[in-house]
């Protein structure tokens, strides 16, 4: 599985939020050049993100973009949603009537997994862990 562009930079989007929270408001264009993403582009994930309640938009010359939410509250797995649909692996999981073997096919049964796993990962992390992975970085290890 791979992850959308949209989903991507959506999640980069909130984290730069998340870390200015309690601060003024960000606009649009400093989200954009601080991420690398185009305005235009960004414009459309920050409307996804708005009707999705997950942030909110403050008009004025010192407005800009806040989250609606406080990051602690902010799963990872509701944006993912947002952003990039339901987690699925193959069609079949999502329904069973896709398939005639899938009442008996083993490879459906892992694929379901896969798809639990990834949904108890983002389930697992708020917006408010991502700013803290961001604050302190995991060493790397060389081999």
């Amino acid at each position: 599985m791979k992850l959308s562009t949209r989903t991507r930079y959506g999640i980069r989007a909130v984290i730069e939020l998340s870390q200015h929270e309690g601060k003024r408001p960000l606009q649009l264009k400093a989200i954009a050049e601080r991420q690398g993403i185009s305005v235009k582009y960004l414009e459309q994930l920050m409307s996804l993100l708005r009707s999705s309640g997950f942030v909110r938009s403050i008009r004025g010359s010192k407005g800009g973009y806040v989250l609606a939410r406080p990051p602690e509250q902010i799963r990872l797995n509701e944006i993912f949603r947002c952003l990039e649909g339901p987690v699925t692996t193959a069609e079949c999981t999502e329904d069973a009537e896709y398939c005639d073997r899938a009442a008996d096919c083993a490879a459906r049964e892992v694929w379901m997994q896969v798809e639990e796993a990834i949904q108890r990962v983002l389930r697992s992390i708020t917006l408010a862990d991502m700013v803290h992975r961001v604050q302190t970085p995991t060493p790397s290890y060389s081999i």
